[in-house]
């Protein structure tokens, strides 16, 4: 049980009430201000927001800021005040508000960190490109965008927990660009056929004949598109 304010905030229950009353808010509304009363020792990235309560599902950024509009005024809170919920532009969303609870849960314990192995290739026109494979199952090909860096990537606090969801299902491979990232940067040909050639090398160079193919919108909010 959360308390703050006259609030309290029951996950076992699904229920918001304020002042022994129950407050009435959809079920995408709860698990929005849960997650962030539950993480409210840091910021919540949106993408991560986005990722714990619609998952797999594509969405628009707007669906989670009118579920985010919902939840201020379920508190009587909004975007100006922000007594309760803060908003980082273009980063995320933090819950401010003291909270009080009965039993602070027990840190979970660190889940060991899938390894991704980086392979390089090498074009007909002699550039080399940078791979990586991750996780088991089912492969998974991320099409290139710019800009991108493996390495980088595979540690980066707005990156890090898609690799790891996709890679916990999958055995995903993502590749840099040329020109970018652990692949050469000294290229003449940026041409589109080049970069449809690099996605046909890596293919075959993890040996894959089916597979879906994972691309990124151009959206700010940085949602993914997929296709067979």
């Amino acid at each position: 049980m959360y308390r703050f304010e006259d609030f309290e905030l029951d996950p076992n229950r699904f229920e918001l009430s304020r002042g022994g009353t129950a407050v009435r808010v959809e079920r995408q509304v709860f698990q929005v201000l849960l997650h962030l009363v539950e993480h409210r020792d840091r910021l919540v990235t949106k993408a991560e927001l986005l990722d714990a309560i619609w998952g797999d599902r594509f969405v628009s950024e707007s669906a989670l800021t009118s579920r985010l509009k919902a939840a201020r005024r379920a508190l009587g809170d909004d975007g100006q005040q922000q007594r309760m919920i803060a908003t980082v532009h273009g980063v995320g969303y933090r819950f401010v508000c003291p909270v009080e609870c009965d039993v602070e849960p027990a840190a979970p314990a660190a889940r060991p960190r899938r390894p991704q192995e980086i392979r390089f290739c090498v074009s007909p026109d002699g550039v080399r490109i940078a791979y990586a494979l991750s996780g088991e199952g089912r492969p998974l090909v991320k099409a290139a965008n710019w800009l991108t860096h493996l390495d980088h990537e595979w540690t980066s606090p707005i990156w890090s927990h898609w690799i790891e969801g996709l890679s916990s299902r999958h055995r995903l491979v993502r590749y840099d660009e040329r020109g970018c990232g652990l692949s050469d940067w000294d290229v003449d040909d940026f041409s589109f056929d080049a970069w449809v050639e690099d996605l046909e090398l890596v293919v075959d160079s993890v040996g894959l004949e089916s597979f879906p193919l994972l691309g990124r919108g151009p959206r700010r909010s940085g949602r993914w598109l997929s296709s067979t």
